[in-house]
């Protein structure tokens, strides 16, 4: 399998990183200053678009722990604490090690977000494994403060609910689909079929998990061109 590691000097994974983070702040004020309603078509697009660029966001901090956003630690490190700050308020200290974990020991009980047979009680501890009583504080002031501009069914339905869909998007098409069940691989991993289209707008090509894990230094957006 090939490897496509960021050139150094190469600017293009700053770039894209700092472009999904601007739209995600750009449709997500155009959304809390804008009206909103259950039974308006517009406001479930606004929460499925901001829900996908909340999933681009933790890509970007995750490619930023394999040291793929920048050939530059200090730029790598920084854009991997904003995006993960963004995604309410997680540890890029705290996350980073375990992910490392996960790699080293996929789809074994020293894995970190592998916690098998079902569905629910999975998802909930891969989420245990990653909240803190700090991260709810600070989601709690940030919540309050933004209140005082924002109307509150607003921050619900456009803040709030699309970090918890993106939860369910990581998990699902990140974690849950490539590693349950039985594997014959060293990586306790299986991939998606080959569709581009359908690889990126599920997880921004993760369901082409096995390739991520055979060749980690591929950044997300070259990591299609591993799927043979």
């Amino acid at each position: 399998m090939h490897s496509y590691t960021l050139p150094k000097n190469s600017r293009k994974g700053v770039i894209i990183g700092l472009t999904i983070i601007a739209l995600w702040f750009a449709a997500t004020a155009w959304a809390l200053t804008g009206s909103s309603s259950l039974w308006q078509v517009s406001t479930w697009v606004k929460m499925l678009l901001i829900t996908h660029l909340y999933t681009g966001i933790f890509i970007t901090a995750h490619d930023a722990m394999h040291g793929t956003v920048s050939w530059n630690r200090r730029v790598n490190i920084a854009i991997g604490k904003l995006c993960t700050t963004l995604f309410m308020f997680n540890s890029f200290s705290l996350l980073s090690p375990k992910h490392y974990d996960h790699h080293k020991y996929a789809g074994t009980e020293n894995d970190p977000d592998f916690h098998p047979p079902h569905f629910w009680s999975w998802y909930f501890h891969f989420l245990m494994e990653y909240l803190s009583i700090r991260q709810f504080i600070l989601t709690a002031i940030a919540f309050n403060l933004l209140q005082l501009v924002f109307p509150v069914q607003n921050l619900v339905l456009f803040w709030i609910i699309p970090s918890v869909l993106s939860t369910f998007q990581l998990f699902i098409f990140g974690t849950y689909l490539p590693h349950r069940g039985t594997h014959h691989n060293p990586h306790n991993a299986r991939s998606q079929n080959t569709n581009h289209l359908l690889a990126f707008v599920t997880c921004y090509f993760f369901g082409y998990h096995y390739e991520h894990h055979d060749s980690p230094s591929t950044p997300w957006w070259l990591l299609y061109k591993t799927k043979t």
